[in-house]
C-alpha cells in the first residue's frame, strides 16, 4: 500500500462519515456543517483522480455557493416554527415521464452513434480536453442535457409561482 491508497482512502472515509452524519444527525446546521466535509472528501477524490477542473469546480460551486446559501438559509430561518411540509405523489407521474423520455433519448443516442466505454479513451485532467470532448464528440448528449435542465427551471418556476397565487 503506497501514499497515494492512504490518502485516498482517508478522503473515501472522511466523504463516507461526514454523508452518514448529514443524514443521521438531527440539528439541521450541524448537518449542513457536515455537508461541507462531504463535499470537501470528493473534492479531493477528484484530485486524487487527475480531474482538476471537476475538483476545482466542485470546490466553487457546491462549496462556495449552494452549501453558503444553504446555511445562510438555515440559519435565517431556524426560528419558524409554523412551518407546513407536505410531499406528494402527485409530481411523481410527471417526473418519471420525464426521465424515461430522457434516457431513451440517450440511449438512442448511444445507439445510433456506436458509444463504447472503454477506459484509456477519454483523455483526463486539462481544460482543454474537456472542452473539446463536449464541444465536438458528445455535443448531442451536452444539449440535451442543457435542454433537461431548462425543463426542470421551468418547472421549479411554475410550481413556484402557482404556490404563491
Amino acid at each position: 500500500m503506497n501514499l497515494y491508497d492512504i490518502i485516498f482512502y482517508i478522503f473515501a472515509a472522511i466523504t463516507i462519515l461526514s454523508a452518514l452524519f448529514v443524514v443521521t444527525t438531527r440539528n439541521i446546521v450541524h448537518s449542513a456543517f457536515f455537508l461541507l466535509f462531504t463535499f470537501f472528501g470528493v473534492a479531493g477524490i477528484y484530485v486524487l483522480l487527475g480531474a482538476d477542473f471537476i475538483a476545482i469546480a466542485q470546490i466553487m460551486v457546491y462549496v462556495g455557493g449552494i452549501l453558503i446559501l444553504i446555511l445562510f438559509g438555515v440559519m435565517l430561518t431556524n426560528k419558524i416554527t409554523s412551518v407546513e411540509i407536505r410531499t406528494g405523489t402527485v409530481q411523481m407521474i410527471p417526473a418519471t415521464i420525464g426521465v424515461v423520455i430522457f434516457m431513451a433519448a440517450v440511449i438512442a443516442i448511444m445507439v445510433m452513434t456506436n458509444w463504447k466505454s472503454e477506459p484509456g479513451l477519454i483523455p483526463l485532467g486539462t481544460t482543454k480536453d474537456l472542452g473539446h470532448l463536449l464541444i465536438n464528440d458528445y455535443v448531442l448528449i451536452f444539449e440535451l442535457l442543457g435542454i433537461l435542465l431548462l425543463i426542470a427551471l421551468i418547472g421549479a418556476a411554475s410550481i413556484a409561482r402557482r404556490e404563491q397565487e
